[in-house]
C-alpha cells in the first residue's frame, strides 16, 4: 500500500513509520517544514492546503497530528491550539482524501484517523464501548469535532477508521515523564486514585493501525488494552516494575493548583474503555496486563 502519514514525528508516529516499511509499504511523511528526504512532502493544515496531487494515489491515510494536550497548563490559547491543529488537519486530509475519490472513485481508500478516548468524558467506573454517547467536558467537545472533521471522506466512501487511543505506554509520552519521579521513589497515586486509566502499549498501538490498515472496520475504535485499570492499580504495578515505592498520594488541590483545568478533566477523569470493535474484529493483543505492558516498556533503550 501507499500510505501517508501526518504526525509522524510523535510519540506513536515514530514507532509507526518504521513498522509500515517494514511491512512493505511506500511511506509518505507530511511535514509543515522544508522537505529534508525523498519521503517528505510540505503540506500546511494551519491555512487547510494540501497538493492536489499528493493524495491522488495513495491508498492510505494515517492522521497523528495535534499539538499535546497536557504538555503545558491550560490557557484558552492552548486550549485553542488544541482544538485548530486537530481540526485543521483532520478537515484538510479528509477534504484531501475526497478531492481524490471524485478524480479516481475506482480506488479503495482508508483513513486512520486519531482521536482520544477523552471522546466519553469521565465515565467513573462505568465500562464504555464504542457505543457509549460523547462526554461534555473540554477534551470530549474536542474529539466530537476532531472526528467530526473526517466528515467529506466519509461522505466520499473513503472507509473511515477513528482511533480513540488511551493511555500509550512507551519510553515516551507521560510515561516517559513518570519514569524519573517513580525511579526517585516519589511516584504515587494521583487524588483518589480510583480513576480508571484506559492504557495500551507501544507495540500494541502500532501494532492496532497495522491491522486496520486492511481490517474492514469503521467508525470509532477503542485503541486501549482489554484491561483497564485504576490509576492506584497502574502506580502499583510501575512501582512493582521499578522496584520502587509508590505510597506517596498527590491531592486534588495541589494538583488543580499546578495544572488548572486540565487537573480535573485530563488527571482526575478517567474512562474504563474497552477495545470491544478491534477484539471482535479477531485483533490480538500482545500485552494483555498493564504490568506486562509497563515492563516492555521500561524494557526498551
Amino acid at each position: 500500500m501507499k500510505v501517508a502519514v501526518a504526525g509522524a514525528s510523535g510519540f506513536v508516529g515514530s514507532a509507526l513509520l518504521p513498522a509500515l516499511r517494514e511491512d512493505g509499504h511506500e511511506v509518505l511523511q507530511l511535514v509543515r517544514r522544508t522537505p529534508r528526504t525523498a519521503e517528505e512532502h510540505r503540506w500546511d493544515p494551519q491555512h487547510r492546503r494540501v497538493d492536489a496531487g499528493l493524495l491522488s494515489d495513495v491508498d492510505a491515510v494515517v492522521n497523528l497530528g495535534g499539538v499535546g494536550v497536557g504538555d503545558r497548563r491550560w490557557t484558552e490559547k492552548h486550549k485553542q491550539a488544541v482544538l485548530s491543529s486537530r481540526v485543521d488537519t483532520t478537515a484538510t486530509l479528509s477534504q484531501g482524501l475526497a478531492d481524490a475519490v471524485a478524480a479516481d472513485p475506482g480506488r479503495p481508500r482508508v483513513l486512520l484517523n486519531a482521536s482520544g478516548v477523552g471522546w466519553y468524558g469521565d465515565t467513573g467506573d462505568r465500562v464504555v464501548d464504542e457505543t457509549a454517547p460523547a462526554g461534555d467536558d473540554f477534551l470530549a467537545r474536542v474529539c466530537v469535532e476532531w472526528e467530526g472533521a473526517t466528515e467529506p471522506a466519509t461522505q466520499a466512501g473513503v472507509r473511515v477508521v477513528r482511533l480513540r487511543t488511551g493511555l500509550v505506554l512507551g519510553r515516551g509520552g507521560l510515561l516517559g515523564r513518570l519514569l524519573p519521579i517513580f525511579r526517585a521513589g516519589l511516584g504515587g497515586r494521583l487524588g483518589s486514585g480510583q480513576q480508571y486509566m484506559p492504557w495500551i502499549s507501544l507495540r500494541d498501538e502500532v501494532d492496532a493501525i497495522r491491522f486496520l490498515l486492511t481490517a474492514p472496520v469503521a467508525g470509532p475504535v477503542n485503541l486501549s488494552g482489554p484491561a483497564p485499570v485504576t490509576n492506584a492499580e497502574f502506580t502499583a504495578a510501575l512501582g512493582r516494575v521499578l522496584h520502587r515505592p509508590a505510597v506517596l498520594v498527590v491531592p486534588p488541590p495541589a494538583l488543580r493548583l499546578a495544572l488548572g483545568e486540565f487537573a480535573r478533566v485530563g488527571v482526575l477523569a478517567g474512562q474504563r474503555a474497552v477495545p470491544a470493535a478491534l477484539t471482535a474484529a479477531g485483533y490480538r493483543f500482545t500485552h494483555t496486563d498493564v504490568e506486562a505492558a509497563l515492563r516492555a516498556a521500561v524494557a526498551r533503550g
